[in-house]
């Protein structure tokens, strides 16, 4: 029997999909395991894989259209086999739905009443009260004359052109009677600019959207503090030298922020939690969810136990997943899980910023990049520093500022003392 190919939910939070692409057409035949299309979701774009066989009778719908979960994609069956009804009982359903929606809203009618039409309806009264000829209103008008209180010199009393002209002259003399006489300036000339407005408009990716939602809800929601903390850097530079002297993969400075942030969480597990309304959760693994930036927006996938591994598998898994984000291979199950987040723009060149906090998470690590800065040492000696600011935003819910500021004072000591990490 014909069955409808029906858009599943492809992460804990869709609601609906957008077809980026549809790889199928009437006539294919499908197999288990073909790919049916790429479907952009709240997360990602990812690629949608058929659990039903046969042949394509038919094609609802189109690259870039938007389909909700369990919406009907196309109709599977035998060929020469009917499938009409699939497609009208879909469309009943829809019916159905939009109908309920109706029946919610009040359907009452405002009226309002138009005070406009009486107002226009006095003006014309007293204008056509005032006798005058078609250019002497329309220089009156522009120059802020009042006919009402000029007598004109034409037939019957009809103010004409020079009755306007000689008012305004008489206007003229009297300001100038009352403002002193100033010296004229020379008349500025402006550069003439060619130019046009123009603007462009693109659909809200259902990425986007979730983020704006999302953030939204983080922001509004939830009480932010910031609490900022500069950073010495000059051993972990030394550091880290070191380390990729030996190291099979290159660490970066955010692979060791990463390291040292899990370190400081263990020490400090009232950062690692969640507020569920009636209740904090307070989670004894540490997932670190780190942010990268792509061109539909921004993901945030996760370094599971992030304490448990060594600098090494950090590195290599970071990388890992940020070509995955990029490269539009991730998974829902990649970016699920993360108790703690990290955002760094040290690399672009931004040395302080506060983010938003990730839900669910209570606290989210802001870290700009590394600065060279002259300072005095303890011998009253001029030393040059590698300064780096880092910002804890915190959900004031279920962090309070002395818990923040000891988490960051072992961040500190963590990033200043690299060896302590070790121990």
């Amino acid at each position: 029997m014909a069955e409808a190919l029906r858009l599943p939910r492809m992460s804990d939070t869709m609601e609906e999909g957008v077809i980026a692409e549809i790889l199928i057409k009437v006539g294919d035949d499908v197999s288990t395991g073909d790919v049916i299309a790429e479907v952009e979701t709240d997360k990602a774009t990812m690629e949608w894989e058929s659990f039903q066989e046969g042949k394509v009778l038919h094609v609802a719908v189109q690259s870039g259209d938007t389909v909700p979960i369990n919406g009907v994609v196309a109709i599977l069956g035998e060929e020469g086999e009917d499938f009409e009804h699939l497609l009208s009982e879909d469309a009943e359903d829809e019916a159905a739905v939009e109908t309920s929606k109706e029946d919610d809203t009040d359907n009452t009618v405002e009226f309002e009443l138009d005070s406009s039409s009486e107002e226009t309806e006095i003006a014309q009264a007293n204008d056509e009260r005032v006798k005058a000829s078609p250019l002497a209103k329309k220089i009156a008008e522009e120059n802020g004359i009042d006919l009402q209180k000029l007598s004109g010199s034409g037939d019957d009393g009809r103010i004409v052109k020079k009755d306007i002209e000689a008012a305004m002259n008489n206007q003229g003399q009297q300001v100038s009677q009352s403002v002193a006489p100033v010296e004229s300036a020379a008349p500025v000339e402006l550069p003439k600019v060619v130019a046009e407005e123009s603007f462009r408009e693109e659909r809200v990716s259902q990425m986007r959207k979730t983020i704006a939602r999302r953030l939204s809800e983080s922001k509004f929601q939830a009480p932010h503090f910031y609490l900022t903390m500069e950073i010495n850097m000059n051993k972990t530079i030394e550091a880290r030298k070191q380390i990729n002297a030996i190291a099979p993969n290159k660490i970066s400075f955010n692979d060791i922020v990463i390291k040292a942030t899990a370190a400081a969480i263990r020490k400090n597990p009232a950062v690692n939690a969640s507020w569920l309304g009636d209740k904090i959760r307070y989670n004894d693994h540490i997932h670190i969810g780190m942010a990268v930036a792509v061109l539909e927006g921004l993901m945030v996938p996760v370094i599971r136990f992030a304490d448990n591994k060594s600098l090494s598998h950090i590195s290599a898994e970071a990388k890992l997943l940020a070509d995955k984000a990029k490269s539009k291979k991730i998974t829902p199950e990649d970016m699920q899980g993360n108790t703690f987040s990290i955002s760094n723009l040290g690399g672009f060149g931004i040395t302080e910023f506060t983010a938003v906090i990730n839900p669910p998470d209570a606290c989210i690590l802001a870290v700009g990049g590394i600065k060279k800065e002259l300072a005095f040492n303890e011998k009253r000696e001029i030393v040059e520093n590698n300064m780096m600011k880092v910002t804890l935003s915190c959900d004031h819910r279920v962090v309070d500022g002395a818990v923040g500021t000891q988490f960051l004072i072992d961040l500190k000591n963590n990033l200043e003392n690299p060896l302590m990490m070790l121990v």
